[in-house]
């Protein structure tokens, strides 16, 4: 059995899937399977792949149903005691895995850890906004404004799975997010401060760009995370407050633009909680 499976969910993104392989294949640690969801490509990508011979296992799903349904396919069909997730748009550098996997072997009490990020827009590198600071330990609280841990440089215990769940198949973006709360909800999370992947941005296939409103998905995973028993109630106020700033901007952006039963929605969600916006 390996030791870390290696998940890689794409669509129709062969060049930049391409280079996210090699920056697997590259690494100093080789204990992983590799294993690539191909989501209803339609730009040779099982070609590709065959290339690669048994370096590479390629799951094909004939009709793209998302990125959350990629990753479970790939969680499930897994053989490793560890799973780390890239995203074919990101890259590895080299001693990730090593790195990650001596943490993991060393902290019995983390089920997850994640590294820090280069960040790579339209060919250049720029700097993380102060919103996209990291944290380590119990940062349920820090998670609430934004995703703040990017999958591709996470790597967690695969019984983490059993605890919180898999990816919301509902969520067409923001799933990360959805997740992350669901973990540091309930679990301490380790952050290694070492720049482990490139993550780029800005290229119109983006995920996180093919929406707007990305709000909208994140008051939907707080109104979830509310349902569940195990939070304090102080936890529960920093859920509500985090909802009701978000609930309070989408409602005035959707009156201002004259969408009165949009605008309406996001003020009902909070009278539920007994909170006028």
């Amino acid at each position: 059995m390996p030791k870390v499976s290696v998940i890689i969910p794409t669509y129709n993104r062969l060049s930049m899937l391409k280079e996210a392989i090699q920056s697997v294949l590259n690494q100093d640690f080789e204990d992983f399977e590799l294993i690539v969801v191909d989501d209803g490509y339609t730009d040779g990508t099982k070609e590709e792949i065959n290339k690669y011979g048994g370096r590479v296992k390629l799951i094909h799903y004939p009709d793209n149903r998302g990125v959350s349904f990629a990753r479970n396919r790939g969680i499930l069909q897994s053989k490793g005691k560890y799973i780390a997730f890239l995203d074919s748009d990101d890259l590895w550098l080299k001693g990730k895995l090593r790195i990650q996997v001596s943490f993991l072997d060393e902290n019995p009490h983390y089920p997850i850890c994640y590294t820090d990020e280069i960040w790579i827009r339209r060919g250049k590198r720029v700097n993380p906004m102060k919103k996209h600071a990291k944290y380590s330990g119990w940062i349920f609280e820090k998670c609430l404004p934004l995703c703040i841990i990017s999958p591709s440089s996470a790597m967690m215990r695969k019984s983490l799975f059993s605890k919180v769940g898999m990816f919301d198949e509902a969520l067409s973006v923001c799933e990360d997010y959805d997740f992350w709360l669901r973990v540091s909800s309930r679990f301490p999370i380790f952050f290694i401060p070492e720049k482990l992947i490139i993550k780029r941005g800005g290229h119109k296939d983006q995920l996180s760009q093919r929406e707007w409103g990305n709000d909208r998905y994140r008051v939907i995973a707080l109104e979830k995370i509310l349902q569940e028993p195990y939070l304090s109630e102080e936890e529960r106020k920093m859920v509500l407050k985090e909802m009701e700033k978000k609930c309070r901007i989408l409602s005035m952006g959707f009156l201002k633009r004259g969408k009165i039963l949009e605008g309406n929605y996001y003020k009902e969600i909070m009278r539920r909680y007994g909170v006028e916006i």
